[in-house]
């Protein structure tokens, strides 16, 4: 019989589960205890869980770890593990060490049917949707890491991930549910206890999810991949701006705005003489003025198989948002002496940049 993995079920679902087969939902807590905060990969080690339960998960569920392929760490501690799952499709995950803790970077799917003509993502065909618990073992693959690398103090910073950015390979909002349960997973008290505000969604702009995302008034923070200051430019960078054009993107960020009282980010990759000129800095202060959010400017890691390469304008380009009172920061670059950008790792991987690894 095929075992359920355990990193796919909610606390509020174990529970049922639990009484369901005549255990004790308390149990629950105990079992997210053990895998969650201990990193527990045996349910017989699990002594507090009476014999009969042990038996019960054991037959019925498994705690499989994802397959390390290959593991890049950057001079300035950025770590990108490309880890295989269990139907051999690979992804990526991404360890970013920041001053206040472990950010990690997750991927939802395998591929990205968005087609953004600068992600190194893009490059490789849609496969399919990440499950829940391929998600979450993403977290739990790095804790791992961080707890043989920094020991098994749980009040050492490092020793934890902290924080969680969804902008890996693939749409977030492409893979809704899954996405949604897998920060109920880690957000949980019992489980890694990634605090709502410490965990960030990225989406390109599928603007019927992000109406739903509002109505779900949670804390989770929301970050809208722009990238461009008008239809033109966003056109010929982001497909998905034609189905959802930038006035009725902002429309439905507004609308999020509204519901959740949350302020948004507004991702910008600048790129050489595509979206980086003056112009482009003054339209897009008099595109976003009046919302509450800030600009994220992003420099751009190059992609080999496309022309798209880094601006040498940032300085000027956040200047000028910032004498426009336009909140904005530039972000640090990670990882800038291995693979980088997005889907990078995994696209050399399979062959479709050049250069293999």
């Amino acid at each position: 019989m095929e075992k359920n993995s355990i990193f796919s079920y909610t606390i509020e679902e174990l529970q049922n589960i639990l009484l369901e087969n005549n255990f004790n939902k308390f149990s629950a807590s105990q079992i997210f205890d053990w895998i969650y905060i201990k990193l527990e990969t045996d349910f017989n080690n699990m002594t507090n869980l009476s014999k009969e339960l042990r038996q019960f998960l054991t037959e019925n569920f498994s705690i499989n770890l994802l397959k390390d392929l290959v593991t890049e760490e950057s001079k300035d501690g950025t770590i990108k593990i490309l880890f295989m799952l269990d139907d051999k499709r690979t992804i990526e995950t991404v360890l970013m060490p920041q001053k206040y803790g472990q950010s990690v970077c997750v991927t939802t799917q395998v591929g990205c049917r968005m087609a953004c003509k600068f992600c190194a993502s893009g490059l490789i065909k849609t496969e399919r949707n990440l499950s829940t618990d391929e998600i979450v073992r993403q977290i739990f693959s790095m804790n791992v890491y961080l707890r043989k690398k920094y020991g098994d103090d749980l009040d050492n910073p490092r020793a934890r991930v902290s924080h969680i950015v969804v902008m890996g390979i693939g749409e977030p909002f492409d893979n809704f549910q899954n996405v949604m349960n897998f920060i109920d997973i880690i957000n949980c008290a019992k489980g890694f206890q990634i605090g709502a505000r410490h965990i960030t969604i990225s989406t390109c702009g599928v603007v019927p999810k992000i109406r739903e995302f509002a109505d779900l008034k949670t804390q989770i923070n929301l970050a809208i991949s722009l990238h461009a200051s008008n239809d033109e430019v966003r056109n010929q960078m982001m497909p998905i701006n034609k189905a959802f054009p930038i006035a009725v993107l902002l429309e439905a960020v507004r609308y999020y705005i509204s519901v959740t009282n949350r302020r948004v980010t507004f991702e910008y990759i600048l790129i050489d003489n595509v979206n980086d000129k003056p112009e482009h800095a003054n339209e897009l202060a008099r595109l976003i003025r009046g919302i509450n959010g800030y600009v994220n400017l992003i420099p751009y890691n190059e992609v080999e198989e496309n022309e798209y390469r880094k601006s040498t304008r940032v300085d000027e380009f956040f200047k000028i948002l910032k004498k426009q009172g336009i909140n904005a920061i530039v972000r640090k670059e990670f990882g800038s002496d291995i693979d980088a950008a997005c889907g990078q790792l995994r696209a050399k991987r399979e062959g479709v940049i050049k250069n293999e690894i």
